[in-house]
C-alpha cells in the first residue's frame, strides 16, 4: 500500500513540473509574412521622332563597268596600266600591233578602188556591146530575108540568132552591173570604214575618268577578236546593292517618291562610308526587293567589295525608345508604377542603331510621357510584380 502511495505521489508531482515548465516558457514571436521585392532598373521614357534603321548586307557595284576587248585578232604591243590604278580620261591604256591591223585597211582600200575601175571598164564596154546588139540584129534580119527568098541555109539563120541572144546575154549582164555598183561602193567602203575603226580602235583609251578593275593579258599575247583584255569602271559612280524584306520596299519607294534623302553608313577598314539610297528594283523574290544606294566617297571601297550598312528609314513620330531588354514577349512592356508592375501592350515600329547601342523603337496607347519602364528583362514578370528600381545592376533580394 504504501508503495502504490509512493508511485501516484511522484506521478502527481512530475506532472505538476512539467505543468509549472509549460507556464514559464517563453513566448516567441509571431511570424510576419513578407513579400519578394525585384530590384530592377527602369528609365523614364518621352515620346519623340525618330528614324528606325534597318541593316543592310551588300555588294559595291559599278553600273558602268567597261570591258575593253580586242577589235580582231592581234598581238598585244604594249600594256600601260594595271590591276587598280586609276586614269583619266583619254588615258591609253593598251595598243594592239598595228602590223595586225593595217593589211585590213590596205585590203579595203584595194577592193575599193578596183571597183571604181571595173565600173569604168563597165561604162565603156557596155557602149560595144550595144553597137555588137545593133549589128547581131542586123545580121540575124538579113538571114531572115535571105532564108525567106530561099537564098540561105537554115543553119545560118540559126547561128544568127544564138549569136543574137548572146550579145543581148551579155549586154544585160553588163547592165547590171552598172546598175549594182553604187550598192557594191557602199559595201566596200563600209568594210573600210570598218577597218579603220578597227585600226584606231587598235589603241584602246579610257571614255572616263576611271579605276583598273583587272589586266586580263600581257604584252606580247595573241587575242582574238572580242576577247577582253582588261575592266575598268567610273570611281565617280559606285553603288552598294542589297536586299531588304519586302514589307519595307513600299515605304521607302513612298519617301523616293517625296523626294526624302534616306542615309544609310557602314564601316569600311578603319573609314566610314556613306551612301544615299537612290533607286529600288521592280522585282522581288522570296529573299526580298533589291535597293541601290550611291556612295559618296566611292575611292574609299573596291568593286566587289561585300559591305555591312545600316540604313535610316523614313521618321516614325510619338515613338518610345527603349532598350531591348525592355521588351517582353515582342509585344510587350512593364511601367512602374507605386512600386509594381503594370503591363503594357505595344507595337513595334522597329530598331535604330546608333553607334554600338541599339534601341527598339515602339508605340504604346497606355504608356503617358514621363513614366518609369523596367529595363530588365525579367522572364517572371507579372502585373502586380513588387520591385524596387535600382540604378545600373539588376538583382533580386
Amino acid at each position: 500500500m504504501r508503495r502504490r502511495l509512493v508511485a501516484v505521489a511522484v506521478l502527481v508531482l512530475a506532472v505538476a513540473g512539467f505543468m509549472v515548465l509549460k507556464a514559464s516558457r517563453p513566448v516567441a514571436p509571431p511570424v510576419e509574412a513578407r513579400e519578394r521585392v525585384w530590384r530592377v532598373a527602369a528609365e523614364v521614357v518621352t515620346p519623340l521622332s525618330a528614324r528606325p534603321t534597318l541593316t543592310l548586307y551588300g555588294r559595291i557595284e559599278a553600273p558602268d563597268q567597261v570591258r575593253a576587248a580586242a577589235p580582231v585578232s592581234a598581238r598585244v604591243l604594249e600594256l600601260r596600266v594595271r590591276d587598280g590604278e586609276r586614269v583619266d580620261a583619254g588615258a591609253v591604256l593598251a595598243r594592239l600591233d598595228p602590223r595586225d591591223l593595217q593589211p585590213r585597211v590596205d585590203q579595203a582600200r584595194a577592193d575599193l578602188e578596183r571597183e571604181r575601175v571595173r565600173q569604168q571598164g563597165d561604162l565603156a564596154a557596155v557602149v560595144q556591146e550595144r553597137a555588137l546588139l545593133e549589128l547581131a540584129e542586123a545580121k540575124v534580119a538579113r538571114f531572115e530575108r535571105l532564108r525567106e527568098a530561099r537564098f540561105s541555109a537554115e543553119a545560118a539563120y540559126d547561128q544568127a540568132r544564138e549569136e543574137l541572144a548572146r550579145v543581148r546575154l551579155t549586154l544585160t549582164q553588163r547592165e547590171q552591173a552598172i546598175a549594182e555598183h553604187p550598192a557594191r561602193l557602199a559595201q566596200l567602203r563600209a568594210k573600210l570604214a570598218e577597218a579603220e575603226r578597227d585600226a584606231q580602235r587598235g589603241e584602246l583609251s579610257a571614255p572616263f575618268a576611271a579605276r583598273i578593275g583587272r589586266v586580263e593579258v600581257a604584252a606580247g599575247d595573241q587575242v582574238q577578236a572580242g576577247q577582253t583584255l582588261l575592266t575598268l569602271y567610273s570611281s565617280d559612280a559606285l553603288y552598294l546593292r542589297a536586299r531588304v524584306p519586302v514589307v519595307h520596299a513600299e515605304e521607302l519607294r513612298a519617301a523616293l517618291a517625296a523626294g526624302e534623302r534616306l542615309q544609310a553608313s557602314a564601316d569600311f577598314g578603319a573609314s566610314p562610308l556613306q551612301a544615299t539610297l537612290e533607286r529600288i528594283s521592280g522585282e522581288a523574290d522570296a529573299r526580298g526587293v533589291d535597293v541601290l544606294l550611291r556612295v559618296e566617297a566611292p575611292a574609299q571601297v573596291p568593286v566587289g567589295a561585300f559591305v555591312n550598312a545600316v540604313l535610316e528609314r523614313p521618321a516614325a513620330d510619338g515613338v518610345y525608345a527603349l532598350p531591348p531588354t525592355a521588351v517582353h514577349g515582342g509585344d510587350r512592356i512593364y511601367a512602374v508604377r507605386d512600386g509594381r508592375l503594370v503591363s503594357v501592350r505595344v507595337h513595334r515600329v522597329g530598331e535604330r542603331r546608333d553607334g554600338g547601342s541599339v534601341s527598339v523603337l515602339v508605340r504604346a496607347a497606355g504608356l503617358s510621357a514621363g513614366e518609369t519602364v523596367m529595363s530588365t528583362h525579367l522572364p517572371n514578370a507579372i502585373d502586380g510584380l513588387a520591385v524596387e528600381v535600382v540604378g545600373g545592376a539588376v538583382g533580386a533580394q
